[in-house]
């Protein structure tokens, strides 16, 4: 039980006042190693059931010693920021799995490690899902992440990690509907038409997806769906290890 003592701060999403408890027991249960393993590399997600629900608990890696002085005194912990980012897009109507809370763990003076906890999404595909799938709705997809991404934008948001596995996606009766995940890094300030395309440079994309996504941003920002083209095919041409053509 000396590890449920570790000092710690947590937050709760107002809504879901009962489910403090939970999200206080998170890191007692991750060590226990409670849950269904999702992902494990730099960060861990678990699957975790809870009162007959299911969430997803993302454990964020310990920072290096300069950031444990940092987070939780000068600077919000990665938990902090994607909870609070995850709120803020569901504000202006970008959905991404509904933020349960968040809670931090300090070992004496230094932060130690974060957790992050969501709804379960229900979307069963990723946008790299499309270069390794045979899919009707390609064009439905990338047009509906180009009226995303002017979303964010027109709202001086943009994701950086705007990456292949951070948009999901669920093809329903009524259409596409998309979800943002991995929302801990987030730009805030105005967005022009050039750092917008830029934005979208990680997001692996034919020339005919390119062409997709610049309608409908240009349309929805009022920018020359040409000149958007242009510019997401150039700064895309810079990454390194591209998918693109495999598609």
């Amino acid at each position: 039980m000396a590890d449920r003592m570790q000092h710690h701060k947590l937050e709760v999403n107002p809504q879901h006042p009962a489910l403090k408890v939970f999200v206080d027991s998170v890191p007692f249960r991750f060590k226990q190693g409670e849950g269904e393993m999702i992902y494990r590399g730099r960060n861990e997600l678990r699957r975790m059931e809870y009162a007959g629900h299911s969430y997803v608990v993302k454990s964020f890696r310990r920072p290096n010693f300069i950031n444990r002085l940092v987070y939780g005194r000068l600077r919000p912990s990665k938990a902090q920021r994607a909870y609070q980012n995850g709120l803020e897009l569901l504000r202006i109507g970008v959905p991404n799995p509904l933020p349960i809370g968040y809670v931090e763990e300090r070992a004496g003076l230094l932060f130690d490690k974060s957790f992050l906890i969501t709804e379960l999404s229900t979307c069963p595909y990723t946008w790299n899902d499309l270069f390794f799938q045979s899919f009707s709705c390609t064009e439905q997809v990338a047009r509906a992440v180009g009226r995303l991404t002017a979303q964010l934008h027109e709202h001086g948001l943009a994701h950086l990690d705007y990456g292949r596995g951070n948009i999901l996606f669920a093809v329903e009766d009524s259409g596409v509907r998309l979800e943002l995940v991995d929302l801990n890094r987030m730009h805030h300030g105005p967005i022009d038409m050039k750092q917008g395309c830029k934005n979208l440079e990680r997001l692996p994309a034919t020339p005919e997806m390119h062409r997709w996504i610049a309608e409908e941003y240009a349309e929805a920002r009022g920018f020359s769906a040409d000149e958007c083209f242009r510019l997401m095919q150039a700064y895309r041409s810079t990454q390194p290890g591209k998918i693109d053509d495999k598609y």
